[in-house]
Formats: structure tokens, sequence, C-alpha cells
């Protein structure tokens, strides 16, 4: 079976892109987010770690097309160390969903939004009247902070207890509030991955993209790519749903190709890889 047989993407749109994509893999980009797409998910974010096949799929990718880029809410850095990224040359990281770029080893930001040192000192107060149950933890990303509710007793349950209290708390700082997979993260307004992704594009030029993710988080990102196809820019889709978890909805829904987490992640770049070489 080669490989359009087997990743062929269920929609019109997602067949053209990757039809784009293998005619002319120098006008392409390859666009992915981390966590749950290039490193499964875990209780504990600082113990993330790409999928070990990564490195070598993305090293094998980026000489043959226009670029690849890593479009995270995490800082760049950690992206760079978790995904072993440093060694993987020709791929930039957009951390923080693009506040931060890394690229060629240099990292570059603009200053912290100031309402972020004012949620983080208000933020234990906060959580604390709210009821927030045992469990219930903060991680401090440096340029937002995110509020996880996966090590609680009853995961969506305490979700939806903090959503208004947190809701209010980042309108009061001038902060929005990014919802994902148990997590509720308070981050500046005006920066996301669909608004980092189209730049990213529009900077390299690109003719076609392969944007891959498993969240709420990249809505903007699958929104940025049917808006894209608009303008000519040929686009697929790609979901990440981890083994023995159901994908998210909103974004399987929106998928041309859903694949099993990150080893489905890193077999269809893998065997992209290799379709783009032969030809």
């Amino acid at each position: 079976m080669g490989f359009e047989e087997k990743w062929s993407p269920v929609t019109d749109a997602g067949r053209d892109g990757l039809r784009g994509i293998l005619a002319a893999p120098g006008d392409a980009v390859i666009a992915l987010d981390f966590d749950g797409t290039l490193a499964p998910i875990v209780a504990d974010p600082s113990q993330a770690r790409a999928h070990p096949g990564v490195a070598g799929a993305l090293r094998t990718l980026a000489p043959v097309v226009r670029a690849v880029v890593v479009v995270t809410g995490r800082p760049a850095s950690l992206a760079v160390e978790y995904g072993g990224l440093s060694g993987v040359p020709g791929v930039v990281v957009l951390g923080h969903y693009g506040a931060e770029r890394w690229e060629d080893g240099e990292l570059t930001a603009p200053p912290v939004h100031p309402g972020v040192a004012r949620v983080r000192g208000a933020l234990p107060d906060a959580l604390a009247a709210a009821g927030a149950p045992e469990g219930t933890w903060v991680e401090d990303k440096g340029r937002s902070l995110a509020v996880h509710t996966r090590r609680t007793a009853a995961p969506e349950e305490a979700l939806e207890l903090l959503r208004a209290p947190v809701d209010a708390l980042a309108a009061k700082y001038g902060l929005v509030v990014e919802p994902g997979r148990l997590v509720l993260e308070l981050r500046p307004p005006g920066v996301d991955k669909g608004a980092a992704l189209t730049g990213f594009l529009r900077e390299r030029g690109a003719r076609s993209v392969l944007y891959a993710g498993d969240d709420l988080g990249d809505l903007a990102a699958f929104a940025a790519v049917e808006k894209l196809r608009g303008e000519g820019v040929a686009g697929v889709l790609v979901c990440s749903g981890a083994v023995g978890d159901a994908p998210v909805k909103e974004l399987a829904d929106r998928a041309d190709l859903v694949v099993a987490g990150p080893a489905g992640v890193v077999e269809l770049l893998v065997r992209l890889g290799e379709a783009v070489r032969e030809r």
C-alpha cells in the first residue's frame, strides 16, 4: 500500500493539501504542536518528553521541505529541551503561542505582559476562595500560568468549578484564558497558535502546510489553515489522539486525518519523509 493510500485524508481539502505537499515539498511547511502531538500527555508537564522517534523523523524531513516548525504553549526553550530539538538542524520553535521564537540556537522574545506577575500573586488566594479541590496545582510558565485539575479526584468537575473564577481573575489583569485538557491557562491576549502559524507561513512563503495538534489550543491553528486554503495555500489538518484516549471532539471533527497519538504522528512524519524522497 502506497503512502497516499494508507494516509489518505478523509476530506477533499485534505487530499488536495497532501497532494500539494508531495508535489512540491520545497514549498511546504510541517507545523506541529508539542504536548499530546510530539510528546505523550503526562500528569506532570515537567516530565513530558518527545516520542523517541521525533528527532529522527524531523531530521529526515527538515532538509526536504520549506520549514519544520513547532508551535506550542510551552516556553520555547523547554520544548527544545524536552523534544531533543537542539540537534535537529532547521527546526524552528514558536513558544508561548508565538510570543517566543527559538531558531538556530537563539531565543528571542518581547517583555513579559505585566498582568502575568499580578495574576501570579493573586491566583493562590483566588483558587482557595473558589474551593479548589486537593490536587489542583499551578504551572508557572513564566509568560503565562496554567491551572491543572488532572490530579484531583474529579478532574472534569474541578475544571468546571474553577472556570468562572479563573476567567474573572484573568479579565481583571488584562489576560485571557485558554482552556485545554483539564487545564485553564491564563495568558496575554493577542497571541495564539493561529496567528503564530499564519505569520510563519507568510514569512516563509509557504504554498502548502501540514498542521498536527491534539487539544483545544490547536483550534486557532486549524482555523488559520482553513482560512489560508481560501487564499490558495493547500493544507492538511491532523488530529493526534492518544491510544486508549478519545481525541478532543472539536479537533477530530475538523481534522482531515486522525492518528494514534505521538506514535501515530511520528509514523506519519517518517512515511511522509520517505514518500517525498522517493519522488
